[in-house]
């Protein structure tokens, strides 16, 4: 081998050395390189979640200031408006109470009217059966007397006068034995009659504004 040829493979022997190095320093460079991007990115992320809180900050801070100055700037309300307003309040109150003692008085009154009423009609009645029995016991010459005529004339005004009231007689012979209504004082075995019916009547019931004031006193058959 001459010189030459020596000087020449030494040459190709560095410049292979020399890549070899080359490509060994770019593979170590590009996991450095990637780390660096992947650090870069961080920060930047980092960086734009602060100034995102702080412009949250901000905007809460704003609203806080808004609601401060509107609370600071606020009308107080006027010591004559409450004043009216509670006057107003009593006025609803005094009407309520009122109407409720006006309507607590009315039925008071009714009900009061109603016991007034019942009491006369029960002391009027025995005047009424006494003017049916004595109706009742004239015979026929009686009956065309004028004394006859005018008790019949007044038993008819009175029985009217009564009816007006709303004070009617209640029907018991030939009806069905009602405890709501009528009295049983007697009982009868009566095959002509229907079971629990009324076939006699001693006394005769009354009735005011659907009341019973007085109730009928009845023979009743079994």
């Amino acid at each position: 081998m001459t010189i030459n040829e020596e000087i020449m493979d030494q040459e190709a022997a560095a410049e292979a050395g020399e890549a070899a190095e080359t490509a060994k320093a770019a593979e170590s460079a590009e996991p450095a390189e990637e780390a660096a991007k992947a650090e870069e990115e961080k920060a930047a992320d980092s960086e734009a979640a602060e100034q995102t809180a702080g412009t949250g900050q901000e905007s809460a801070d704003s609203e806080d200031g808004k609601s401060g100055i509107k609370g600071f700037f606020k009308k107080k309300k006027d010591p004559r408006d409450e004043k009216i307003e509670e006057l107003e309040d009593r006025v609803r109150r005094s009407m309520a109470e009122f109407d409720n003692f006006r309507k607590r008085t009315e039925k008071e009154k009714a009900a009061m009217f109603e016991v007034g009423a019942r009491s006369v009609i029960e002391k009027i009645l025995p005047v009424v059966d006494n003017f049916e029995r004595g109706l009742a016991g004239l015979t026929d010459e009686e009956k065309g007397a004028p004394f006859a005529q005018g008790m019949d004339k007044t038993y008819k005004q009175l029985m009217t006068v009564l009816e007006g009231l709303e004070v009617k007689p209640i029907e018991a012979v030939g009806k069905e034995f009602d405890p709501q209504y009528h009295n049983a004082v007697m009982h009868v075995d009566d095959e002509n009659a229907g079971d629990n019916m009324v076939v006699e009547e001693f006394q005769k019931g009354y009735t005011y504004r659907d009341s019973v004031v007085r109730f009928s006193m009845v023979k009743v058959a079994n």
